[in-house]
C-alpha cells in the first residue's frame, strides 16, 4: 500500500543519539502495553526514533505515512478482486494487530477524522480492532504497539488531535537536538568532519529562531544533514546550504536573500 513501509527480519537498528530519556520511557510503554504519541516539528528525528526503537525491541515495524484522503480502510483492509474473486486485503494497522507489530502513523492528524475512531478501541485496555466489514474483532497479539506522531506547530484548529484521543497515548516531546548532539549526528550522517558541520548546525539555530517571523518553520536536521551532504561531495558551501537549507524553507525572494545574509554572518 502506498505510504506503508513493512520492515521485518533480523536488522540493525538505525542510528539515534538519545536526546533524553526517551528510548527508555518507550521501552516501558512497550513493555505495558502502552500505545505512544510522539510530538514535535517535521524533520527533528521521530520516525528515524521509531525505527531505532522497532529494531532494538526486535519488532516488525509498519509506517504509514498519513494524508488528507487517508481512510480508515485504508488502514484496516478492504475487498478487492483478484483473479476474477473478491478477496478480502488487510491493511498495514490490521497487520500489525494479527502479528504483535509496531504500527507507526506518522503526521497521524493529516489523516481523516474516521481514522482516529477506529483507533480508540486499541488504545485502551480492550486492545482490539472491529473489522465490521469482515465481522471480525481481532485482539492485539502480543508484541502490538500503536505509535502515533504530529507536528503540533503545523496544526490549527480543524486539523488537531481532540483531547480525548491525545490522553489515550503516552506522549513524548521531541525538539531539534542541541548543538552538541546535533553536530555529531550531522557528521555521521553525512560524512563531513565536525569542524566544518559546526558553522552549518550554528546558522540551524539562527534559522529556527525565525520560526513565526520571516519563516513559517525551522530548518529540519535532515535538511542539515542535506546540506553537509553535499558539502561532502564537494559543492561550494554556499550553493550547498542555498540547495538544501533555504530554498526548501521560502519561496519568497526578499526572505531568501535575507537568509543568505545570515549566511554570510555565519561564515564569514
Amino acid at each position: 500500500m502506498d505510504g506503508t513501509q513493512n520492515l521485518k527480519g533480523a536488522v540493525s537498528a538505525p542510528f539515534y543519539l538519545p536526546q533524553g530519556d526517551e528510548c527508555a520511557v518507550f521501552r516501558a510503554a512497550y513493555e505495558n502495553c502502552l500505545p505512544v504519541l510522539l510530538k514535535g516539528p517535521t524533520g527533528c528525528g521521530k520516525t528515524r526514533f521509531v525505527a531505532h526503537m522497532a529494531a532494538e525491541l526486535g519488532r516488525p515495524l509498519y509506517t504509514v505515512a498519513c494524508h488528507d484522503d487517508l481512510s480508515a480502510s485504508d488502514l484496516i483492509g478492504r475487498y478487492l478482486l483478484k483473479g476474477g474473486e473478491t478477496v478480502w486485503v488487510d491493511g498495514p494497522l490490521t497487520r500489525a494487530v494479527r502479528e504483535g507489530a509496531i504500527c507507526y502513523l506518522d503526521e497521524v492528524v493529516e489523516a481523516r477524522k474516521d481514522v482516529t475512531v477506529v483507533l480508540h478501541p486499541l488504545t485502551d485496555d480492550r486492545r482490539i480492532l472491529p473489522i465490521d466489514r469482515t465481522s471480525e474483532e481481532l485482539e492485539a497479539a502480543p508484541g502490538f504497539m500503536l505509535v502515533a506522531s504530529y507536528n503540533p506547530g503545523y496544526q490549527n484548529i480543524l486539523k488537531t488531535l481532540k483531547p480525548s484521543t491525545r490522553q489515550r497515548f503516552v506522549s513524548l516531546e521531541f525538539t531539534f537536538p542541541r548543538p552538541e548532539h546535533e553536530i555529531p549526528v550531522v557528521a555521521r550522517e553525512s560524512g563531513l568532519s565536525e569542524d566544518r558541520v559546526k558553522p552549518l548546525v550554528r546558522l540551524a539555530g539562527k534559522l529556527r529562531a525565525m520560526k513565526g517571523q520571516d519563516l513559517e518553520e525551522g530548518v529540519s536536521t535532515r535538511l542539515v544533514i542535506y546540506a553537509a551532504t553535499l558539502i561532502a561531495q564537494g559543492m561550494p558551501v554556499e550553493r550547498a546550504i542555498l540547495a538544501a537549507m533555504i530554498e526548501p524553507l521560502t519561496d519568497d525572494a526578499d526572505t531568501k536573500r535575507g537568509l543568505l545574509d545570515l549566511v554570510q554572518a555565519v561564515f564569514g
